[in-house]
């Protein structure tokens, strides 16, 4: 998401309306991860082509799946619905990063063969991540090698999603950090490339010591998988989302230290605060 109206002051300017803030997004940060299409689906032609002429040529979208597809129906029956989602987005093919299949906790291994349909018509040019949350795909047994199998098979990527800060405490009584820990899932870290773009979710804790510790090992597997030819992307939560901004900057410059990487640009907000 980027529209985020706490990021006012820091990642966007402090005053003024919504309609500049992709583009400020996109000035510091290359991928965002797309929640509104899984909460409310599809979005309408013309918010898209808004989006198209916001966003540059390298900006990368990771929209995921409606809910309505994933966790209504389970992705049955869907086929229809999902190409007519894609062709929505299709001003922004070009811009498409991992387009997340988020699935729902219950969602276990008799259903795969529906994941399998699905990922067998998947268009080629579009990446594809899938995040799992039933315990099955995490205890190592026949469950998660079918599921590993089918990602490797056909090219999607396996989300990894990161709770370990987020757990790593009980809730404090911050009522953002109290809804993470109710809302998140709390499964085991399984780090597996399966496709050629590694999705690490990493969410955040309030204590940025702790989001230190826990990300360092992080650094040497994104750098394996960048000098592997491989293009991973790096989701950076927090409990109530108000710093992921600056806890995702802090955490690049890290990576960057050991990494041949391109600089982040100034946020919106400090840039104009600096001219005052």
């Amino acid at each position: 998401m980027w529209a985020n109206p706490d990021w006012r002051g820091g990642l966007y300017p402090p005053h003024g309306g919504s309609e500049g803030w992709l583009a400020d997004y996109a000035r510091v940060f290359s991928s965002v991860e797309g929640n509104t299409t899984f909460y409310s689906g599809a979005p309408r032609d013309a918010t898209v082509a808004g989006w198209a002429r916001q966003a540059p040529p390298g900006f990368r979208f990771c929209f995921k799946l409606p809910a309505s597809l994933t966790h209504e129906r389970r992705l049955a029956a869907v086929e229809s619905d999902v190409d007519a989602f894609l062709e929505v987005l299709s001003p922004l093919h070009d811009r498409l990063g991992p387009m997340m299949v988020q699935l729902p906790r219950d969602f276990g291994p008799d259903e795969l063969p529906r994941l399998g349909h699905l990922l067998a018509r998947w268009p080629a040019g579009i990446p594809c991540a899938v995040e799992v949350r039933h315990r099955a795909f995490f205890h190592k047994g026949e469950a998660e090698k079918a599921l590993n199998r089918m990602l490797i098979t056909y090219g999607a990527n396996r989300v990894m999603l990161d709770v370990r800060p987020l757990f790593a405490t009980v809730a404090d009584g911050h009522p953002g950090f109290q809804h993470a820990q109710a809302e998140k899932p709390r499964v085991p870290l399984h780090v597996l490339s399966t496709g050629d773009s590694p999705l690490v979710r990493f969410i955040g804790h309030l204590d940025d010591d702790l989001n230190n510790r826990c990300f360092s090992p992080w650094i040497e597997r994104l750098i394996l998988w960048i000098n592997q030819g491989k293009t991973p992307y790096l989701m950076v939560h927090t409990p109530d989302n108000r710093g992921a901004p600056e806890l995702a900057r802090r955490l690049y410059a890290r990576l960057r230290q050991q990494c041949s990487l391109p600089s982040l640009g100034a946020f919106a907000g400090e840039r104009q605060t600096s001219l005052f």
